[in-house]
């Protein structure tokens, strides 16, 4: 067999040593891609591997690295070793190199790649929890490995958490950038050079591999970059001396959530957070109760909240009351519409702090709270009605209604020959 001669980068030298997962992640220029791609090449010749390169959405060849793989084929003179074909790539020792989606998979048909030795995953911060789930046990032959390459987008995306953040066991996981590249080119300094100063912002996670605060065009991403950057989502306790407020956006079949605020001063604090599906008011209510916190109003929707079904059936306010609930009037509930409360919202989020570890999935929702985009203007319209609006909604209410929340209880004051009035007394 002959020698290859081949320029490779140093923070990628791990490719060649035996681990079960080889990790790499980071910017725009690192190498990353051409890296794996041209290890996977001379692996492949060195001895028969089987190699499955996949990525979470694969709708034709190319969309895969084939074509990056036969480019490395051809730079590394191996064009007489590896006959590259229009779906699989195959070498005269018997490696065989196939393409795939794993979106697609289910537990049955992902089993034809037991026997594979390398996975690589391309692009893998977009793939999701179910796909790795299905995956990585498939995955088992003896000595067989998992390649990892992906630049980051959230802290929370599964595959950060994964393989980055919570790394299982003898995986090698590399942070490197386009310093760590030696034959990063002027024309690619150029491009990062005008990323950092027309598009700042983008900067830190497209060429240093940093997480964004939020996804890429969301709604509220710069208040969310603020508020973690101010320490506002963190360590935000129950205080008992204040009323703890409930505020639903409705759902059955579709998600339904429900956050507990407590206000004092300016300060609007977000201490509780629950989203479901298929699950009753009745129910809610006794999760809620068991938290013996100081409850004060709940707060439905200004339409859906007071409205009853097609076939009479009673309304949401008519069924907590009936559960002993201090229910906000309609009147006292906020009707401003989605856009106007958008920007409500914004107005107001430097005055909220949320529980981080209470609230995990209210946050994750703001920050992927984005507009539907317009295919043929690519322009952004309305709110995207997905997964992770109710979230949304519900942290819109609260913001609309905030103002109108007391820390006070209401009684009635029965005064002889007169008409009786609505006093107000401090919560004991």
């Amino acid at each position: 067999m002959a020698k290859i001669k081949a320029d490779f980068p140093d923070k990628l030298q791990f490719l060649f040593e035996p681990h079960r997962y080889k990790v790499a992640f980071g910017g725009r220029g690192a190498s990353k891609s051409w890296g794996f791609a041209r290890a996977l090449i001379i692996q492949g010749y060195q001895k028969p591997l089987r190699i499955l390169c996949a990525r979470e959405i694969q709708r034709s060849i190319r969309d895969s690295v084939h074509k990056l793989l036969g480019d490395q084929i051809e730079l590394l003179g191996l064009g007489a070793y590896y006959e590259v074909l229009e779906t699989v790539i195959r070498g005269k020792n018997g490696t065989e190199i196939i393409f795939s989606g794993l979106a697609t998979h289910t537990i049955e048909s992902i089993k034809s790649y037991e026997g594979c030795d390398i996975v690589w995953v391309e692009e893998a911060q977009t793939v999701c929890k179910r796909s790795w789930d299905i995956l990585v046990p498939t995955i088992r032959k003896e000595e067989s490995e998992i390649w990892v390459s992906y630049n980051p987008e959230l802290e929370t995306d599964e595959t950060h958490q994964r393989f980055t953040i919570n790394p299982p066991k003898d995986a090698v996981v590399v942070h490197i950038n386009y310093t760590d590249n030696p034959w990063f080119s002027s024309v690619l300094d150029d491009e990062r050079l005008h990323c950092l100063k027309h598009d700042p912002k983008a900067y830190p996670n497209i060429w240093e591999g940093k997480c964004r605060p939020a996804v890429e065009g969301a709604i509220y991403y710069d208040e969310v970059e603020k508020a973690l950057s101010d320490g506002r989502i963190g360590n935000v306790q129950y205080d008992p001396m204040l009323k703890a407020h409930v505020v639903f956006d409705l759902g059955f079949g579709d998600a339904m959530s429900i956050s507990v605020v407590q206000k004092v001063s300016s300060e609007i604090r977000i201490i509780n957070y629950i989203e479901d599906t298929r699950v009753d008011l009745p129910t809610y209510s006794t999760e809620l109760r068991g938290k013996n916190y100081n409850w004060g109003k709940v707060w439905l929707p200004h339409a859906d909240g007071f409205s009853r079904g097609s076939s009479g059936q009673k309304s949401a306010d008519m069924i907590m009351r009936a559960l002993g609930w201090d229910v906000a009037g309609k009147e006292e509930v906020s009707s401003l519409g989605i856009e106007p409360g958008i920007q409500a919202t914004r107005m107001t989020f430097p005055r909220l702090y949320i529980n981080k570890d209470k609230c995990e999935r209210l946050i994750e929702c703001l920050k992927r709270y984005r507009r539907r985009i317009n295919r043929e203007t690519q322009t952004a319209t309305v709110p995207l009605h997905d997964e992770f609006s109710h979230g949304a909604d519900n942290l819109r209410y609260i913001c609309v209604n905030a103002d109108n929340m007391r820390n006070e209880d209401e009684f009635e004051e029965i005064i002889p020959g007169r008409a009786s009035r609505a006093v107000s007394g401090w919560a004991r």
